[in-house]
């Protein structure tokens, strides 16, 4: 078995971590069974976000009278003291739970700092000091934003994209983290889908031992293939390296990641699968993205009224509007 210790924290579980953003779009009683299952198989550690709809309930449904032997980590998107107090209660109460393993700022544009003149720091020691949370870490998608987080001393773990498609500088962040003593969550670790093998993603990060991939998991079938990893984890080997040189080779440079921060569309453009399409349909069965109803979504392309509001909102300086451009022009030609 695996395990990993996220830093300063302490906490100590195996590379499974469950990313519970996918189970807000399954009932609750099947997310419920799903959020057991991964309990009863070995999974300790389950993270979501209060802007994940209804995931936090579901997670406080399922799991409240196993509380004190797993691990949660939540997230706020607060803009502001009194919206930071609100979100955390809020997320207590629906988590069925008087505190939180981890409480992470999501997403900021910035690196929250004690004196910047928003209180949010502030405020997070407060809450600690309370006991309603008992470490504080930081989602980003801006690898700028990561790193300051990592050196600024003032976070336990840091949650950030990684797969074996990540850059140089990526694999640097990590670095950063093992060397200050800060967890490394690994968010995206299929990279939004593009990576269809998920033995091979887990067999990649298994190298950095500092590193807690947290796997979106929806379905059963994809939930076992994890658990399965508990007691035979996947080691890097030359036929699952060449895999990942091949996927690096045609995934690597400027893509989508799927993040969805460019969301919402004024137009209703699925932007996210739309502007890694080409990718997307060499990488799946063709009848999943060629049929009526992604022929309709691609076509919305031709609707963009240019207001640039993805370009603008893309944590990774994408020129979003040419990418759909050049997504609908590739699909076109492949039906």
């Amino acid at each position: 078995m695996n395990q990993v210790i996220l830093g300063s924290t302490g906490i100590r579980v195996n590379k499974n971590g469950f990313g519970a953003l996918p189970i807000q779009r399954i009932g609750k009683d099947d997310a419920a069974y799903l959020l057991k299952k991964a309990y009863h198989s070995g999974i300790k550690f389950f993270d979501t976000a209060r802007f994940y709809t209804d995931s936090e309930e579901k997670i406080g449904y399922a799991l409240k009278e196993v509380r004190n032997d797993i691990f949660i980590a939540s997230k706020t998107m607060c803009a502001n003291v009194d919206e930071f107090w609100d979100q955390l209660h809020t997320t207590l109460r629906l988590l069925q739970t008087e505190y939180l393993d981890i409480y992470q700022f999501h997403n900021p544009s910035f690196c929250p700092k004690p004196g910047d003149g928003t209180f949010l720091y502030e405020a997070m020691l407060e809450a600690k000091e309370k006991g309603l949370i008992r470490h504080i870490g930081i989602t980003n998608h801006r690898i700028a934003v990561a790193l300051e987080a990592a050196k600024s001393g003032l976070y336990e773990t840091i949650q950030f994209p990684f797969s074996y498609l990540a850059t140089e500088q990526e694999v640097e962040l990590v670095k950063v983290c093992k060397v200050n003593n800060i967890g490394f969550i690994a968010m995206k670790a299929l990279s939004g889908g593009l990576i269809t093998n998920s033995k091979v993603a887990y067999a990649y990060l298994a190298q950095f031992d500092n590193v807690l991939p947290i796997w979106g998991v929806q379905r059963e079938s994809e939930l076992d293939e994890f658990i399965s990893y508990i007691n035979n984890p996947p080691v890097l080997n030359d036929e699952l390296s060449e895999i990942i040189e091949h996927d690096r080779k045609e995934l690597g440079g400027e893509f989508c990641r799927g993040c969805g921060y460019c969301l919402p569309c004024p137009v209703n453009i699925d932007i996210p699968t739309s502007a890694r399409m080409s990718l997307m349909i060499r990488r799946a069965p063709t009848s999943v993205y060629i049929n009526e109803q992604w022929i309709e979504k691609m076509e919305r392309i031709d609707s963009c009224i240019n207001c640039n509001h993805c370009k603008n909102h893309c944590p990774y300086g994408l020129d979003t509007p040419r990418l759909l451009r050049e997504n609908l022009l590739d699909y076109k030609n492949f039906i």
